[in-house]
């Protein structure tokens, strides 16, 4: 006759072993699911890859967004610039961690839509190695002209630009930057012949608008608004899919005459390739509260941008699209940045 406390002990280890062989059975998918459950991770810091100067605007947002987060749940965040080579080496970066939720990349849309055509060999797939997690805010340039430039309109500009071939200089951030490709796409609309002129950041090339070496050049928004309204600027057209909200009488490139000038830039979150569907949504549901906050809209705002907040999958699709769009104006005008 078995005694009850060997009965007991046998029908616990039954039940520890039956336990033992189920967690053994759905395995991955319970760690998938621990992990998930569990971001960030109790003691382990998530670092957010900003591919650009400690001190720039995309640096500021990505610290301010990065404190939100570790307010709302409780976590450490650090910001680890790794600026150079056009987002390559951060991007690189991101592409080679793991994807478990510790590591993101935050960038703006040079980094999976042009680089890919602008570069004949590139250190990452823009949609093999990223998963896309949040894109933050949009963006968009606007056609500056000094103030005591005869142009009062984009009509004006390329009336003598057409009456004058290369008597028109455009200064740009750098080659192969949005107001640079934004500058080459207008002198293939317009069928007119300018002259480029890159520079190294939009200082260089304010000072070049301002001195009178360039006549022209596409600038970010928050800087346009902040020279017009020092008196140093004349806008004459933002290259938008429609009016931005900071500048409502400010006409599109398409309103001024000029059709195809309307990719606007973005800012996003993208974590390692082929992070799971659970996590990617719970990282992004976090960053879409933080846009939410008060002092993150602000600052977006004050940038000149708009808060966008779209999330993995059709900020995915958004990739896509402009990946394609890009690609085609830059094939065309066939630039080669190695």
């Amino acid at each position: 006759m078995t005694s009850p406390l060997k009965s007991f002990n046998l029908r616990q280890r039954r039940t520890w072993a039956r336990a033992l062989l189920a967690s053994l059975y759905i395995g991955p998918l319970g760690l998938a699911w621990a992990q998930d459950a569990a971001w960030p991770t109790p003691g382990k810091a998530v670092r957010i890859v900003v591919p650009f100067p400690a001190g720039s605007g995309s640096d500021g947002l990505a610290r301010t967004i990065a404190r939100k987060l570790s307010e709302d749940t409780g976590g450490n965040f650090v910001v680890d610039n790794k600026p150079g080579a056009g987002t390559l080496i951060g991007a690189q970066d991101v592409a080679r961690a793991a994807n478990d939720g510790h590591t993101l990349l935050y960038t703006i849309v040079v980094t999976h839509t042009q680089n890919p055509h602008l570069y004949s060999k590139l250190p990452y797939d823009p949609f093999k190695d990223f998963t896309p997690i949040t894109q933050v805010a949009r963006s968009a340039t606007v056609l500056v002209v000094n103030k005591e430039s005869p142009f009062n309109s984009v009509r004006d500009m390329l009336n003598f630009a057409r009456s004058n071939p290369g008597k028109l200089n455009f200064a740009s951030f750098s080659q192969g930057s949005t107001s640079h490709l934004n500058a080459e796409m207008l002198m293939m609309r317009s069928n007119t012949q300018m002259v480029h002129v890159p520079y190294k950041g939009t200082p260089d090339a304010t000072r070049a608008l301002m001195a009178g070496d360039v006549q022209f050049y596409f600038d970010g928004t928050a800087t346009a608004v902040e020279g017009a309204k020092a008196g140093r600027f004349k806008l004459l057209a933002v290259a938008a899919d429609k009016r931005l909200s900071v500048l409502p009488d400010l006409p599109t490139m398409t309103e001024a005459g000029v059709e195809g000038i309307d990719i606007v830039g973005w800012q996003g979150f993208f974590a390692p390739g082929n992070m799971s569907p659970a996590l990617t949504k719970k990282i992004s549901d976090a960053i879409g509260r933080a846009l939410k906050s008060t002092e993150v809209s602000q600052m977006i705002t004050n940038q000149g941008n708009e808060v966008s907040g779209a999330g993995p999958e059709e900020f995915a699709r958004i990739v896509k699209r402009d990946h394609e769009r890009w690609g085609t104006v830059i094939k065309r005008l066939n630039i080669k940045l190695d």
